[in-house]
């Protein structure tokens, strides 16, 4: 086994591995404690691996990658629904419409940092959901507009920060909670 060091999201990944076998009947919650307690202070990969070794990884959920790159011209683009938030991407964009929406995400970190090269038609939308706040104030921009709503009252905890930093040469960024449907719309004047 590799004696690379590990990271806190290396632990906690043990950790969650360990809570679902726990779940499933695999450990006794007396396991379930002197393993958890094991996975927080290990410290090198093989450590980890000794407490999880016993352990099927059926019903875990996905891992989300470290970058994800759009480099896009000319088009449409979009990931929503349940799609992976990485932990940074990289965006450059001509001519292209691309649409982040948050409202059904998969959240694995709590913060999201965006490098931004918006070009020429290049346009970024984000639909947030409550507890997702967005700070454009990184983001360089010579033409094109930046409208990020307001953040909802401070009762709302923040789940996800997204950071945004570059430059937009002729793109606009937009942050929105999502589009009410008709139904939505009708109840609301009722």
């Amino acid at each position: 086994m590799s004696e690379q060091r590990v990271s806190h999201r290396d632990r906690d990944f043990a950790v969650e591995i360990l809570r679902v076998a726990a779940g499933d009947g695999r450990l006794t919650s007396e396991e379930l404690d002197e393993r958890v307690e094991a996975a927080l202070a290990a410290r090198t990969a093989s450590d980890l691996a000794e407490l999880t070794a016993d352990l099927p990884l059926e019903g875990m959920p996905p891992q989300a990658r470290e970058v994800v790159r759009i480099d896009q011209r000319f088009g449409d683009s979009k990931r929503a629904g349940r799609w992976l938030v990485p932990h940074r991407m990289e965006i450059r964009l001509l001519f292209t419409d691309l649409k982040l929406d948050f409202t059904e995400a998969v959240i694995s970190y709590d913060t999201l940092h965006i490098a931004l090269d918006l070009r020429i038609g290049g346009n970024l939308t984000l639909v947030t959901a409550p507890g997702i706040v967005v700070d454009a104030d990184d983001i360089t921009y010579t033409r094109g507009e930046i409208k990020i709503a307001p953040v909802t009252g401070p009762e709302v905890p923040v789940r996800l920060r997204v950071v945004l930093t570059g430059r937009s040469t002729g793109g606009d960024i937009v942050a929105r909670p999502p589009r009410r449907t008709p139904s939505q719309w009708l109840r609301r004047k009722a």
